[in-house]
């Protein structure tokens, strides 16, 4: 793509001159449920109630209750899309970033004069400061314990060791300057952080920039052993652009913010401070997550007391819903990118592709496409699957199928599948795993094996063919042509 992408509004020109990647409207919109609901239809896809498809990204030009805002929705609902903005294939995404976690490049800070996103400033002293009427932050549902930022880049660093990280968390719009924050428990590098200068007595600063490059958010949801804890995921973006992410430092506290952010809020986690994450829509609701269901309200939250809200000037609230394509492609190409890095070092040459599935949102399913070559190379793909699992936690089911199969197509995933797995032989099990607290599924109340609230029975679906009887499972092959002789406006 010609033109070079550096934040959120080059992404959108970019997306401007491609036919059928951003629509746009100026009829009211109300961010309450409605706007989630309206996109539900248009493009969020993934694991949202059907009726849902994949289609463009959309800008509301007119949100009730906020005159003169825009909240653009799905930017990365569609694989296509984020190959684009990325300048790449859809089929190399997960090569691209695996490529860019081994040459980073460190984010830089620049001074005040390049600090776009200081450009208004509300501090929370200002009379009738409310977050609330400053950040356009919508409900995905009307069940929802309130408004969220759900695309964040949440950026701290350690108290003791300075060390930086930046992570996407469910931000709850609590009262005008307070929002709570959840952590996956024991997963996230900014929990350990928080924990340490709770445990200190002291607050953690904490900026959180909304509206920036989407190489930064794809960047910022790479996860453990891949980026251990030190690793600043900006220095992959940073990669992925070939020059530095540009940081700026905050104004209220002693933390960097994304310089060329639409929004940013900075703030203080509390240390000992909880709040009841549906304290104001008492639905024991939080807001609907990547595996299609709305996950239960948290009764103790950490809590960010705001101090200073900055902005652009016509900021652009950017958001998404959980459990759409959007979420798939932000968790899943960083989790394809660990798997391909972690099974290549182990059996290079074997591994052709992966794919973190739309079902499991992006985390809990990966079909993995593995080429047998000689005889030896039998049993292999099960160890590369084993090999899956060790490089992503929070992985479920892994498929494995053959380099004939499309593992983008889940009609073909399913053929091979259909025609080249005997269940008897080819699942393989491994139960009391630890995988993901948002999977219901994986609850004591589900199984009688299960012995606590998040662990589950991790499995292997083997649809490959036996080295031995490859000979008689070739697919019909059918006249190479190009079907533009006869419709010239094909696409494939």
């Amino acid at each position: 793509m010609a033109k070079e992408i550096i934040d959120l509004r080059t992404a959108l020109e970019a997306l401007e001159e491609i036919p059928g990647q951003l629509v746009s409207t100026d009829v009211e919109v109300d961010p309450s449920a409605e706007l989630a609901g309206v996109y539900r239809h248009v493009g969020a896809g993934g694991t949202v109630a059907r009726p849902t498809k994949t289609g463009p990204a959309m800008m509301f030009n007119n949100v009730k209750g906020h005159p003169g805002a825009k909240v653009v929705i799905g930017m990365l609902a569609d694989r296509k899309r984020v190959a684009t903005l990325l300048n790449t294939k859809p089929e190399k995404l997960g090569f691209l970033l695996r490529d860019s976690v081994k040459n980073t490049i460190d984010p830089v800070v620049v001074g005040a004069d390049k600090a776009k996103c200081q450009e208004v400033v509300y501090r929370a002293e200002d009379e009738g400061f409310d977050i609330r009427k400053l950040i356009p932050a919508p409900t995905n549902t009307p069940e929802d314990a309130g408004p969220y930022v759900t695309l964040g880049m949440c950026y701290a660093h350690d108290v003791e060791t300075g060390e930086s990280d930046v992570t996407i968390h469910r931000l709850c719009l609590q009262s005008k300057d307070e929002i709570s924050m959840f952590f996956t428990p024991g997963a996230r590098h900014l929990g350990a952080m928080r924990e340490k200068a709770e445990a200190m007595g002291k607050p953690l600063p904490i900026s959180i920039s909304i509206g920036v490059d989407p190489a930064i958010e794809i960047a910022a949801c790479f996860e453990p052993p891949t980026t251990p804890f030190g690793f600043n995921e900006l220095s992959i973006a940073g990669a992925i652009r070939g020059k530095a992410v540009e940081l700026a430092p905050c104004l209220t506290i002693d933390e960097n913010c994304i310089a060329n952010a639409e929004y940013v809020i900075e703030g203080e986690l509390l240390p000992n401070v909880r709040v009841r994450e549906d304290q104001n829509s008492n639905t024991g609701k939080a807001m609907p997550e990547f595996p299609g269901y709305t996950g239960p309200a948290v009764q103790e939250l950490p809590v960010i007391k705001v101090k200073c809200v900055t902005t652009r000037k016509n900021p652009i609230m950017q958001t998404c819903i959980g459990p759409s394509e959007e979420h798939v492609n932000m968790a899943g190409i960083p989790t394809e990118a660990s798997i391909i890095d972690m099974v290549e070092r182990a059996m290079p040459g074997r591994l052709q592709n992966v794919y973190a599935a739309s079902p499991g949102g992006g985390k809990f399913l990966a079909v993995m496409q593995f080429k047998k070559s000689v005889p030896s190379d039998e049993g292999r793909q099960r160890q590369a699957a084993l090999l899956a699992f060790s490089a992503f936690s929070e992985l479920k089911q892994v498929i494995l199928v053959d380099e004939d199969v499309d593992i983008f197509d889940m009609n073909d995933v399913m053929w091979a599948m259909t025609t080249r797995m005997q269940a008897d032989v080819d699942v393989i099990t491994i139960p009391g795993v630890r995988c993901h607290p948002l999977d219901p599924s994986n609850d004591p109340s589900c199984s009688w094996t299960i012995r606590d609230h998040g662990i589950a029975c991790k499995t292997i679906y083997d649809a490959t063919v036996p080295f031995k009887e490859k000979h008689r499972f070739h697919r019909a092959k059918f006249m190479e042509v190009d079907p533009k002789h006869w419709l010239p406006d094909f696409e494939a």
